[in-house]
């Protein structure tokens, strides 16, 4: 771009470590392609597996330097706080039981922390983490992916507008078929966490996929929890940790809701929906089918919202990359959530204000999600009773 005869300088490339997401490791990947997507991160150090030979495999194929691929995310914690040219931000990419020593080694450096969900395992360690956060110079994001897609920042707009009126009902569901037999008993290495109530925590489905549930309807209504009443069952033979629940939610405000989240509804792949009603109109939109976004205004017929299309308004473009007519999806939404944190990280580091379009989850965000997960295990355990949730 050229303003008044000059060339706009970009950003450098914010300088990235990772913890965890080695070899093998689903998520670590699509956290690496996600903070390249936009050409706003590079990946320079990395403490990549617990295994330090394993670590250091790792880091050969991502071709880091071996001196910057540690073995222990302490002493990758402390020496890359010490570098001239340490990373700037770390993403944590560990089972959940790690997420609040790792983060913790890192914020009271100064590192900023891009960590996956949940927050912690326990809601103890997230109320910690909370604090720390608060007490360091740092940013703090939790990668809820799927605030990232354009319509849902469309949906979350129509309702900061007041387009959908009074909220009256939220319905949010993820189901899912993965775990509908005990695979986790044949060492496939991702069963075998999030099943384990040692490293996933409280909830299983509830923790793993139902917390997206809860940020998603929470991200896109503005509503806060006020109490909920939870079944949480396990149906396959041996689990440690649930496998389904049904959720009656309470906002505040008088709003009424309902969630399910399942990992053994056979058929059902990764079925992440909302629907949200008012007195003036609902809104639809469904993960798996990401590009389109259902409004209906009371006593008009429904339309359909393409992501960049008409209908669509400034919150969907600035989350869009190409042209209608061609899809984006669930890479792209968690580069969203990436640039969205490095938009962040440049106005701090330039002493500028961040710019009020920027939107992230934050470790606010992530304490509620754990609030969510222990109330509804222990509103389960007391046979379904209204239990409040205060975070």
């Amino acid at each position: 771009m050229t303003i008044e005869g000059k060339t706009e300088q970009r950003a450098p490339r914010i300088r990235l470590g990772m913890v965890g997401g080695g070899i093998d490791a689903f998520i670590g990947g699509v956290h690496r392609i996600a903070a390249r997507l936009d050409d706003k991160f590079e990946l320079v150090a990395g403490a990549l597996s617990s295994n330090p030979e394993r670590s250091l495999r790792s880091g050969a194929a991502l071709g880091l330097d071996p001196k910057r691929t540690y073995g222990d995310f302490k002493e990758m914690a402390a020496r890359e706080a010490r570098l001239k040219d340490g990373i700037e931000a770390v993403a944590i990419v560990t089972p959940n039981h790690m997420h609040y020593p790792v983060a913790r080694e890192f914020l009271k450096r100064g590192i900023h922390v891009i960590c996956d969900k949940p927050l912690t395992s326990t809601l103890a360690d997230a109320k910690k983490l909370a604090k720390l956060a608060a007490e360091s110079d740092a940013l703090f994001v939790l990668t809820h992916n799927y605030t990232g897609y354009p319509l849902v920042r469309h949906a979350r707009e129509l309702v900061r507008t007041g387009k959908l009126g009074e909220i009256r009902l939220v319905q949010a569901e993820y189901v899912q078929d993965w775990l509908a037999e005990p695979v986790e008993q044949t060492g496939q290495k991702q069963a075998a966490w999030r099943t384990d109530p040692e490293r996933s925590g409280a909830g299983g489905a509830t923790g793993d996929i139902g917390t997206h549930a809860y940020n998603l309807a929470h991200f896109v209504t503005g509503l806060e929890l006020e109490a909920l009443a939870a079944d949480v069952h396990t149906f396959v033979e041996g689990r440690r940790l649930d496998d389904n629940a049904h959720v009656l939610l309470r906002y505040k405000g008088g709003a009424k809701g309902m969630l399910w989240c399942s990992q053994v509804a056979v058929g059902q792949e990764n079925g992440l929906r909302l629907r949200v009603y008012g007195t003036k109109g609902g809104i639809e939109w469904a993960q798996e089918d990401p590009n389109y976004l259902y409004w209906t205004k009371l006593g008009e017929p429904q339309q359909r919202i393409t992501r960049s299309g008409a209908g669509a308004g400034p919150e969907a473009a600035r989350m869009t990359r190409i042209p209608s007519g061609h899809p984006e999806g669930y890479l792209e939404a968690f580069a969203n959530i990436y640039s969205e944190a490095a938009a962040a990280i440049d106005a701090k580091k330039a002493g500028k204000p961040v710019d009020g379009r920027v939107v992230y989850p934050t470790v606010d965000d992530g304490v509620k999600g754990v609030a969510f997960i222990e109330a509804c295990v222990g509103s389960s355990r007391r046979n379904g009773a209204w239990v409040k949730v205060s975070p």
